[in-house]
């Protein structure tokens, strides 16, 4: 069922100097850009063994808002783990295709923090590193 940890998801106040820290600084690479209208608002870097982390810029609103905005799991199967979700008494979520062509679900756990489940796809910009346009 669960494969893996996806991805990682921080909002951030500037994603040149958080480009810059953890491209630069950590030596990571980008894998890809979501972009909306002609503005780049997020992104992804590679973080070894398939695992990524998710950058979006806050709203300047949200100062000293928790900047981990969400877990994110890979699994073979949304189908599957929602059923095994719903067995065990909790509300599965929706699945749909996401925006990087990647099945998407969203749970909440007991204490509130947000769940991704991501089935990837042979399209999705995970595996082609395509841009994702929102």
């Amino acid at each position: 069922m669960i494969k893996g940890i996806a991805h990682l998801c921080i909002r951030v106040a500037d994603l040149g100097r958080t480009a810059r820290f953890y491209c630069q600084g950590l030596g990571l690479e980008k894998a890809f850009d979501f972009r909306r209208d002609d503005k780049t608002v997020g992104f992804y870097l590679k973080a070894g063994n398939g695992n990524y982390l998710e950058f979006f810029e806050r709203e300047p609103a949200e100062p000293g808002a928790n900047p981990i905005d969400h877990l994110c799991f890979e699994v073979d199967s949304i189908d599957s783990v929602n059923a095994a979700v719903a067995a065990a008494g909790y509300t599965p979520g929706e699945k749909k295709m996401g925006a990087d062509h990647a099945y998407q679900a969203w749970l909440t756990d007991p204490d509130g923090v947000r769940i991704e489940l991501h089935e990837y796809t042979p399209d999705c910009c995970q595996k082609t590193g395509r841009t994702c346009y929102l």
